[in-house]
């Protein structure tokens, strides 16, 4: 039963330029997705798929394999993560190549442990598991939200105004990290999110959004704290 990790990182990131090779910590924060999957040993191909060559050039040197280059079609702003995964499945089945399942990991993702990703593939193995997602818990309850209207606060849903915190449900959301599915679910659903996905719950400390430089310097202190651990 083989196994895949893709690493994404097209070299036009707009709001953080050069996003992918940019240093994180003292490294490149690509090495960070590099060496989590090579570290993991579950998977028989770690390759990353990018447009780029410096990114191409540098994840090589960290050892994960670049058998071809991202066409321009899944390099754009509008192509989405299925469609690159896509891409490289088909890509290694045109050199008669094929995976069982398939980990997406993004390359902005420091957080992601071998143990992580070993959690994850344990929960894909189940039977009744097309997919697992790390996610974590909203931190403060979405369903107690303001808009505004007419320069005026107001509750979204004005039903839960009064309710307690503890009362609501609670409410996640995807880490952004990784995506570990069954090849055949993805080709079956095209999706990452397939209708039988199973979450891996993170904690608070170990999920940051990277989408500008403020982001960027909040991750790093919680990757610090985490490596303290």
């Amino acid at each position: 039963m083989k196994r895949i990790a893709i690493i994404t990182a097209r070299g036009g990131s707009k709001r953080i330029p050069r996003k992918s090779i940019k240093e994180f910590c003292g490294q490149p924060i690509i090495k960070y997705s590099i060496d989590v999957a090579l570290a993991s040993g579950i998977f028989d191909e770690v390759m990353v798929s990018t447009d780029d060559p410096e990114i191409a050039s540098i994840s090589k040197a960290y050892g994960a394999k670049v058998p071809f280059m991202r066409s321009e079609e899944t390099s754009s702003d509008h192509a989405s993560t299925a469609d690159v995964i896509e891409e490289v499945l088909q890509s290694y089945k045109d050199m008669n190549i094929a995976f069982d399942y398939v980990c997406c990991i993004y390359p902005t993702a420091p957080f992601i442990t071998p143990d992580k990703l070993k959690k994850a593939f344990q929960l894909l193995q189940q039977e009744e598991v097309e997919s697992v997602i790390p996610v974590v818990q909203y931190s403060f309850p979405p369903q107690r939200c303001f808009v505004i209207n007419n320069e005026k606060l107001e509750y979204k849903w004005s039903e839960y105004a009064n309710m307690r915190s503890q009362d609501l449900e609670p409410i996640y959301h995807d880490c952004g990290q990784f995506y570990f599915i069954k090849t055949r679910a993805f080709m079956q659903e095209r999706s990452m999110v397939t209708q039988n996905t199973a979450p891996l719950i993170m904690p608070e400390t170990e999920v940051q959004d990277i989408d500008n430089e403020a982001d960027w310097e909040i991750a790093e202190m919680k990757y610090r704290v985490m490596k303290l651990k």
